[in-house]
């Protein structure tokens, strides 16, 4: 395995990357950074949690030229999470040898995008629309570009953004370096490959390199009605120390994660309706194990660098079968094993066997756990915690108290006081959630949406950016594509009670 003094490199960006922890290359980044560094073009197809962000992000800040005060790179990301993570590791791998970042998004404050774009930054990374919007007013110069990236490309074409990348490289010199992620190539995203690449090389992440292997793949079969109390006994028993939830639109998130809340669970939900602010308060949470629980949708959670993630649960079937690989993949990382749990609704099993066919691996039916074998799961939780406490010899101090509680009763009704005590007993308080119309499958006619010829349309999905760019003269209601999967009944968000 190559490590990234092989690659010739800057002294300084080195530095950077090992000051990182990061010693031995990862596939993709051993096949890229080579061929990057010669100022080739890329089609580089690759899932999250493989280092494609190094990938590009050390070739490119290794180009920069410091001395030279204006935008040399952009980056086009589909979500302002996603923005955010490439910029701070753009940052990171920039920062000896002195290469200025600077990131755009929608819901962020024009004038302070505005302002930093003024201190002539060497790289942009942007969501399309937002960058759309300072190509209109003006605000950035892209004449003197000499590396485009579009990061997951895929799903910005999911999101709609195709016609806006597609305005944007018309605006960037020809005379540059390309490099495109993808974790899937329809049609639709060779022709722009064909259009505005020239002579890419193919580099593939094979499957097995992303570690699909280490995670174990579950569905029960279960009505929409009972689907949270199933869920809260799966928890009681699984008891995961940081699980993800995975709701279909952003009312969902917000009443799963109330309800997980009114039920003993440190949880919290993130979604596109809450503020950048927040949504960095919630990751800070649950990086930190202030929260077990994350509930989010597809597009919050798109792009998180989330490590140790133990459990995924789909309470909601993504609309998309190729959003599945994404959201398991959050789980089973760095060697470790992880489980990922689907919900399904009787009408919703063809879409199962879809999802099956997609991430070429059959998932393993379970039963719904009943009411005992979750009491059973807690309890074998707090036994676990006391053999640990035991085992650690920390409970010494405590030996005369034992001793004295002992002179009252025998040690078996002593110790099952103490384990009664220790376990959390599954609440059975009442929750009542929105029901979500069940998943049908809906075949293609005529090559339309995103030309990959699968069976299921990719909706779902909401925009970034919260309107449509006028650049090109659109009207923003007409030229807005709202999603039918994201944004609930009637665009009626209710606001989350620990918000």
């Amino acid at each position: 395995m190559a490590t990234f003094y092989d690659f010739n490199l800057d002294p300084n960006v080195v530095r950077a990357v090992t000051e990182m922890g990061f010693e031995e290359a990862t596939p993709i980044q051993t096949e890229t950074i080579p061929t990057a560094l010669e100022g080739k073009d890329i089609i580089g197809q690759a899932q999250t949690g493989t280092g494609k962000t190094g990938a590009f992000g050390v070739p490119l800040v290794n180009r920069i030229n410091v001395e030279e005060a204006h935008v040399q790179a952009l980056i086009l990301a589909p979500t302002r999470e996603l923005a955010n993570q490439v910029a701070e590791s753009l940052v990171t791998f920039g920062k000896h040898k002195g290469v200025r970042t600077v990131v755009v998004y929608g819901g962020q404050d024009m004038r302070k995008q505005i302002t930093d774009l003024k201190r002539k930054p060497h790289v942009v990374v942007a969501t399309p629309g937002r960058l759309m919007d300072h190509m209109r007013r003006k605000t950035i110069r892209l004449n003197e570009v000499k590396m485009v990236v579009l990061d997951e490309a895929d799903e910005m074409l999911n999101m709609g953004f195709i016609e806006d990348i597609e305005t944007i490289l018309k605006e960037v010199p020809t005379e540059r370096q390309t490099l495109l992620f993808s974790a899937t190539m329809p049609k639709r995203i060779e022709k722009l490959a064909q259009q505005f690449m020239s002579n890419p090389q193919l580099i593939a992440v094979k499957s097995k390199e992303v570690t699909m292997e280490n995670i174990e793949q579950q569905y029960v079969e279960v009505h929409e009605k009972e689907k949270f109390d199933v869920l809260s006994r799966f928890m009681d028993i699984h008891s995961p120390e940081l699980a993800i939830v995975f709701g279909r639109t952003k009312r969902r998130v917000d009443e799963l994660s109330e309800a997980l809340i009114k039920r003993g669970y440190r949880a919290e939900g993130i979604h596109g309706d809450l503020n950048q602010a927040k949504r960095d308060s919630v990751l800070r949470k649950f990086k930190g194990g202030l929260i077990d629980v994350l509930v989010a949708t597809d597009v919050a959670a798109r792009g998180l660098d989330i490590s140790g993630v133990t459990h995924v649960y789909n309470f909601d079937l993504p609309q998309d079968p190729e959003s599945y690989v994404h959201r398991i993949g959050r789980t089973g990382r760095a060697g470790k094993s992880g489980l990922a749990l689907t919900f399904a609704t009787p009408r919703e099993m063809d879409h199962v066997r879809t999802i099956e066919q997609v991430s070429k691996k059959k998932m393993t039916k379970v039963q719904k756990p009943s009411h005992e074998q979750a009491m059973r799961g807690q309890q074998e939780l707090a036994i676990e915690q006391l053999r640990s406490l035991i085992n650690s010899g920390e409970a010494a101090s405590y030996h005369k108290a034992a001793k004295d509680l002992l002179q009252e009763t025998d040690a078996t009704t002593a110790l099952a006081a103490a384990l009664k005590l220790l376990t959390k007993e599954p609440d059975t308080t009442p929750v009542r959630l929105t029901g979500e119309a069940p998943l049908r499958v809906k075949k293609r006619h005529g090559g339309g949406g995103s030309g990959s010829g699968k069976p299921y349309r990719a909706g779902g999905r909401q925009r970034d950016d919260r309107r449509r760019s006028t650049y090109r003269g659109k009207d923003e209601r007409s030229g807005a594509r709202r999603s039918s999967g994201q944004g609930g009944r009637g665009g009626q968000q209710r606001k989350p009670k620990h918000a």
